[in-house]
């Protein structure tokens, strides 16, 4: 997964008066968990933002007092109104030991289906997954060239060693599916090849 670097304090208090008053003041309260010990921090509301603007997942590399946490996002809570990020809860990630996070889905190739008139469907942006921290790639990458008309790659027929997907199985990633002007081309040689044989 790429990485990047977010500075957080820590909290002494963890009330909800403290909480509100870290937010009046421009930071996010935060809690990480999932090591020895759970951790209550908070951090920039801006800093928090430009993360969360981005479809990347990320490593995120959390340094409180002096010590550096390779975390990843679980959870985030929003403000009902505003839309802004009110408290966010991080896993720690360990060595060896299996995590379920959301990875995004990156379409390479040029389907034979798409060049023919056909429309490229994505039904996956982002796709749940599980594995150790080491083996969790950037991007889950789904090679698109073979697809003809009417082709999908299912869930099952994406592959990434060492993880397995907590979606469905039978789900399509990506299908090709018919478009009028597909259709009337198809048509369109159907009947140039019956005059032909004429």
């Amino acid at each position: 997964m790429k990485q990047i670097s977010l500075s957080g304090s820590l909290r002494e208090d963890v009330g909800r008066q403290n909480a509100n008053e870290l937010r009046r003041s421009g930071r996010v309260p935060g809690v990480l968990y999932g090591g020895e010990t759970r951790v209550h921090f908070s951090v920039d509301s801006m800093d928090l933002s430009k993360i969360m603007r981005q479809p990347e997942t990320f490593q995120i590399n959390l340094e409180v007092a002096g010590k550096v946490y390779q975390t990843v996002i679980q959870e985030t809570q929003a403000h009902p109104v505003s839309d802004k990020i009110v408290h966010i809860d991080l896993l720690e990630l360990i060595p060896g030991k299996e995590i379920k996070t959301a990875l995004p889905v990156r379409v390479t190739g040029s389907s034979e289906g798409v060049k023919a008139g056909g429309k490229l469907v994505q039904n996956y942006r982002k796709m749940r997954i599980i594995g150790k921290p080491e083996d969790l790639p950037e991007a889950i990458v789904v090679d698109i060239t073979p697809l003809q008309i009417g082709d999908l790659i299912r869930v099952r027929e994406v592959a990434v060693p060492g993880c397995r997907f907590a979606e469905a199985e039978a789900s399509a990633v990506v299908a090709v599916q018919a478009t009028r002007a597909s259709i009337a081309a198809n048509q369109a040689s159907e009947d140039d090849g019956k005059k032909k044989k004429k």
